[in-house]
């Protein structure tokens, strides 16, 4: 029984999220430092193969409107690397979660300012926790 594992891609950092092995909890696990979209995809590999990762869900940013944005585009150039390397992907709108996880935190009194790494993991556990429980 595999896992599920959330992406919130960026061009500097990738915030990454996990579920529990019953699939029912999301929590945030790592951010990777983005300055090479060829390492990134190894790392992640690396991951979906040591955590039993079955399925990859990641953050589209649409518009408001609904409509693709030039960050989607580079999402899509991503999740085609990944897609190569046969990484099961799923994509689910991550419209508002950066700032669900800024609130969150900052009702944690965690200051968000000096943790954006922590904020783009908690970003990828939000959207994950969506679509778990959508499940």
């Amino acid at each position: 029984m595999g896992r599920v594992l959330a992406i919130d891609y960026g061009d500097q950092r990738i915030g990454l999220a996990l579920s529990d092995p019953l699939k029912i909890i999301a929590s945030p696990y790592k951010t990777i430092v983005n300055n090479d979209i060829d390492y990134s995809v190894e790392v992640i590999q690396k991951i979906v193969i040591d955590d039993d990762i079955e399925l990859t869900i990641i953050g589209l940013p649409l518009s408001m409107s609904g409509k693709d944005t030039d960050q989607t585009k580079k999402v899509k150039l991503f999740s085609n690397k990944l897609s190569s390397k046969d990484i099961k992907i799923k994509f689910v709108d991550e419209r508002w979660s950066s700032k669900a996880a800024k609130r969150s935190m900052q009702y944690q009194g965690i200051k968000t300012g000096h943790n954006k790494s922590l904020v783009d993991r908690t970003a990828a556990a939000i959207f994950l926790q969506q679509y778990l429980d959508q499940k």
